[in-house]
């Protein structure tokens, strides 16, 4: 049984009070971290689900780690899908915590939004939020989509930004997660807002081992990776300039049903936002994903180091 049938039945939408006001910032309008005012209890233990990608996964552990010091019994289900399965799933109940990303959550709520910037973005990410789930305080750590090319196609096409694609409409070819190929920042928004076209999109995997290795066999021209993979510089990888800001701000935040958002893992998630680093992040995926390290055990490693838990 693959995970899409395994979720088939997470995808019924839980209808619960509304959010009201609203994170801006590192800080939020009421002092607490709250953007719904309350009403929410972890008592009965919180569930963690993550995306389909190390980084996100690791995020997830870090949760957990910081959840069990403040007392939260905590299950993680890692690896789960996109957000259209994730999302869907928070909102069911089947689980009730996701470490998300400012900009990309906001493109996949409300694709019309301008926001760019980073409390603007946590404004219209509360406006955007299906009934019953909050976005908390975001952190310091980000990562961003990037639209990365061989140092050799570089210099052969004259890449330096995503604008030089437009003069080579009809013949490179782009990888990425097959979601992205929907997507405004993806093939939609490179259209829309850059006038690219590409010979043809190759649905592979979200910054894993099929995209990066059809990049390095040639078998894709472009690629959609992130900012904190550190097989960007290893490789001597471009990353292209974004003139027209199509990429939004990427800041960490945690993305919580209202049914679990009491001041506990309001407070606990708030430490961890003030302590994590986006380098600090890019090293804890260069260890799963070099050193071949347990992201569980990378992030309690972490946390234990950094007196967020014992």
């Amino acid at each position: 049984m693959n995970r899409r049938t395994l979720l088939g039945g997470l995808f019924a939408a839980a209808s619960v009070p509304a959010l009201s006001a609203c994170a801006s910032g590192v800080t939020s309008l009421d002092g607490s971290g709250s953007a719904s005012g309350g009403g929410g209890s972890s008592k009965g233990g919180v569930t963690i689900g993550t995306a389909n990608f190390t980084e996100n996964q690791v995020l997830g552990y870090l949760y957990a780690a910081v959840l069990k010091q403040a007392g939260v019994k905590v299950t993680v289900r890692p690896n789960l899908g996109t957000r259209e399965i994730v999302i869907p799933a928070l909102r069911s109940g089947d689980i009730d915590l996701l470490p998300e990303y400012q900009g990309a959550l906001l493109n996949y709520l409300d694709p019309k939004s301008t926001a760019a910037e980073e409390g603007a973005m946590q404004n219209a990410l509360t406006l955007a939020l299906p009934k019953g789930l909050q976005i908390l305080p975001y952190g310091a750590a980000e990562d961003s989509d990037a639209f990365v090319v061989t140092r050799e196609t570089a210099k052969k096409y004259g890449l330096t930004s995503l604008a030089d694609l437009k003069k080579q409409n009809g013949k490179l070819v782009l990888g990425a997660a097959p979601e992205v190929k929907k997507r405004r920042v993806g093939a939609v928004g490179l259209k829309d807002v850059y006038g690219v076209e590409f010979k043809e999109f190759k649905s592979l995997d979200s910054d894993g081992p099929l995209v990066k290795g059809a990049l390095k066999k040639g078998d894709v021209d472009v690629a959609n990776l992130f900012t904190t993979d550190t097989d960007i510089e290893a490789n001597d990888w471009v990353v292209l300039a974004d003139p027209a800001n199509l990429i939004p701000s990427q800041h960490i935040v945690p993305l919580v049903a209202d049914r679990k958002a009491d001041d506990t893992v309001r407070k606990a998630l708030a430490r961890l936002g003030n302590v994590l680093t986006t380098a600090q992040l890019t090293e804890l995926n260069r260890l799963v994903d070099k050193d071949k390290k347990d992201p569980e055990e990378v992030a309690d490693d972490y946390a234990k180091r950094h007196g967020l838990a014992k």
